[in-house]
Parts: structure tokens; C-alpha cells; sequence
């Protein structure tokens, strides 16, 4: 893949939708940690975690009559939430700590899992969900339940 300045080097980006993209841009970088690597104008803005991105969009006048109102996280009058978004960071719990204390709506506390992670869940302003991840074992999904398909390429074998 070719190289660009003007788009984040993630093979996957989620671009999540906000009624105000820069309080959005501002509450992901305060709570989660993020980093504003570009803004574009006043309706999209790229952010950096770790070696991830995703995009933040402002929508369009009635793009999403389910987002939640106010600035409250879970303020909103949602029928369906048909994504999630996970990000895979070194400490859950000091994350969860600061996410609780600058009043991200929890959904689910930091918990371990059997396939090696140790996990929680948020919702934040606009009603998107979030889980973080911290790896605590490598586990062989057979251990779990899993079923190996097709092993995942080696960073090394990834082409950017």
C-alpha cells in the first residue's frame, strides 16, 4: 500500500459520526487519550491511538436520529447499536480509572477473559461503543474454544 500523508497508515479505519465533531474530538482525546493527528475544516478530524486511527465526522442534519443528546454519555434514545470499536492498550485498568472519573458511561468493568485479555466497555458522547483490551497471556485459541482458520500475517510480513 502506498503511503500518504493525508490518511492515517491503518489498513481498517472506523470513521464514527458526532452531531459536534470537535467537542467529539476534544471528550476522545480527554477521557480515552487520543491524539489529534489532522483536522479537516469543521467536519472531520483524524486521530491517533497507539498505532491505530479512526476518524471523527460530524453528521449531517438527520444522519442519525438515534445519537444521544446533550453532552452525557447514554443521554441518547438509541434503538440499535450495530458496531463497536476495540482498542488494544497497555494498562485497562488505569484507562478504566480515567475513563470512569471524567464520567464515561460504563457498560462493562475491566474483566479477564479466557482467550488472554482483560477487557472493559464504554460509551462515550455520542453513543458509540468502546471496548479496550490489554493483553494479559498468550493463549492458543484452542485452549479457549477457538478454531484457528488461517493464521494472522507476522507485522513483519505487512506491507505499508
Amino acid at each position: 500500500m502506498r503511503a500518504n500523508r493525508s490518511m492515517p497508515s491503518s489498513t481498517v479505519i472506523p470513521v464514527l459520526g458526532y452531531p459536534d465533531m470537535a467537542q467529539a474530538v476534544a471528550w476522545l482525546c480527554d477521557v480515552f487519550e487520543f491524539t489529534e493527528r489532522l483536522r479537516i475544516g469543521t467536519h472531520r478530524a483524524q486521530l491517533n491511538v497507539g498505532d491505530g486511527h479512526v476518524v471523527v465526522a460530524a453528521q449531517r442534519p438527520g444522519e442519525a436520529a438515534d445519537a444521544p443528546e446533550g453532552n452525557e454519555p447514554g443521554a441518547a434514545r438509541r434503538s440499535h447499536i450495530g458496531h463497536s470499536v476495540m482498542v488494544r492498550i497497555e494498562d485497562v485498568n488505569r484507562h478504566y480509572e480515567r475513563a470512569k472519573a471524567r464520567g464515561a458511561r460504563i457498560l462493562q468493568p475491566p474483566t479477564g477473559f479466557p482467550y488472554g485479555e482483560r477487557q472493559y466497555t464504554v460509551e462515550d458522547l455520542g453513543g458509540h461503543r468502546w471496548t479496550f483490551s490489554q493483553t494479559i497471556s498468550d493463549t492458543a485459541p484452542e485452549a479457549w474454544g477457538g478454531t484457528p482458520i488461517r493464521p494472522s500475517p507476522e507485522p513483519s510480513d505487512l506491507v505499508r
